[in-house]
């Protein structure tokens, strides 16, 4: 994948229409329908303020949520227009709805060094199917299109790829960052490169463990699909997580590892529980010894300091899942320890969003990591070198 995109330092925006597309997908209480977290809004603030300070005339757009193609108040992108002008201290014209004739409106008044956003382009049928008619609607709105919404581009929608077809397209910042930073661990890693693998399932992974075996120098399991390799190595492992029909790609994957002089660790003692509950009874044994009627949820001491030892002495460190079910109390040591190892390693440490990213923000570690994805699934697929369509279209250096 060519990760070496045109970016809006590229090009002139001065006086330009410029389509934006941020990622304003955020959390919402249900209730109330305030916004409860605002990150990913502050997040597009960066691209926003330079577009704004060259004197390029925004108009902004997002989805929100799953609306199917039908209008949902609930959903609606009104509160976020609301508190981004709160953050950026300008106000942001709010158009209700998709790219139609109000949207066409307020964007023909903007003059340079403004704002507007229009509602949720998921309120649109079209654009989840990529409509070419839509993606000629919304590109008729600009002159220039800008994509800063990394948890996006790995859907092929209207918004995220298909405008690219009549507009030309460029990377916000945003998007820039994600690229330069996770393309570089992948392409030309600082070594020893350390790659950590975690949460529930092997089959959530594949992808990603297949292409980091090629590039990583030490590959590290844990989380569920921890036991489904243990299992695979003939240890019993109690009624924890197991993906039965994955132990035959288990053993190729620790063969594969061996093969290519790749260090393989896997969990040498866990935390179990007699049952999936915060209140369950916690002991920690060695994957020896893990008794029939419990289950592995965290990863123990031993192994807390096994993986540790190989984040220290790491020149790159890529993490994506959790170690255990951090969200109990009592099993969340095992995310906890990793994420202070990553912050104290002095290594380039990158974490590919979803889970991951969520225990460091609330472990607060986050100010430690290099950098953290914003993207959940495209962080995934971007780790399994896949071509994302939405960095695809955009143009090359």
């Amino acid at each position: 994948m060519n990760y070496n995109k045109k970016s809006i330092t590229d090009v002139d925006v001065s006086g330009k229409k410029v389509l934006l597309r941020c990622d304003f997908n955020v959390p919402l209480n249900k209730e109330t329908g305030e916004i409860t977290s605002d990150k990913r809004i502050a997040a597009s603030i960066p691209t926003i303020k330079y577009l704004l300070e060259k004197g390029a005339r925004v108009i902004a757009c997002s989805h929100m949520g799953k609306p199917k193609g039908e209008f949902k108040k609930s959903l609606s992108l009104a509160p976020v227009a609301v508190r981004l002008s709160e953050l950026l201290g300008v106000p942001v014209k709010f158009a209700p709805d998709v790219a139609g004739e109000e949207t066409a409106k307020l964007a023909s008044e903007l003059k340079n060094g403004e704002i507007m956003l229009f509602e949720n382009v998921r309120f649109d049928p079209r654009e989840e199917k990529n409509d070419p008619e839509f993606s000629k609607q919304l590109a008729s709105l600009g002159e220039i299109y800008v994509s800063d919404a990394f948890g996006s581009v790995h859907r092929a929608h209207a918004s995220t790829t298909g405008v690219a077809a009549f507009l030309p397209a460029y990377a916000g910042f945003l998007v820039e960052k994600e690229l330069s930073v996770m393309g570089g661990a992948l392409d030309n890693p600082k070594r020893p490169f350390v790659a950590v693998l975690g949460g529930a399932k092997v089959s959530d992974k594949i992808g990603v463990l297949t292409n980091l075996i090629d590039k990583a120098d030490t590959l590290i399991i844990g989380g569920g699909m921890a036991y489904t390799f243990l299992k695979a190595l003939g240890k019993g492992i109690g009624t924890s997580l197991l993906e039965a029909d994955k132990l035959e790609l288990a053993n190729e994957v620790m063969q594969k590892a061996k093969d290519k002089n790749v260090k393989f660790l896997l969990p040498v003692d866990v935390a179990i529980g007699d049952r999936f509950a915060a209140d369950c009874e916690r002991k920690v044994v060695d994957v020896d010894s893990i008794p029939d009627d419990w289950m592995g949820l965290d990863i123990g001491d031993k192994t807390v300091a096994l993986f540790s030892d190989a984040i220290k002495g790491a020149g790159t460190v890529v993490w994506n899942g959790p170690m255990g079910v951090f969200e109990f109390p009592a099993f969340a040591n095992g995310t906890q320890s990793l994420a202070r190892a990553m912050a104290d390693s002095g290594a380039i440490t990158i974490i590919g969003g979803g889970d991951s990213a969520a225990a460091v923000e609330q472990m607060g570690f986050a100010d430690k990591i290099t950098f953290i994805s914003t993207g959940g699934g495209a962080s995934l697929e971007f780790l399994e070198g896949i071509e994302l369509p939405g960095i695809a279209c955009l143009l090359n250096k």
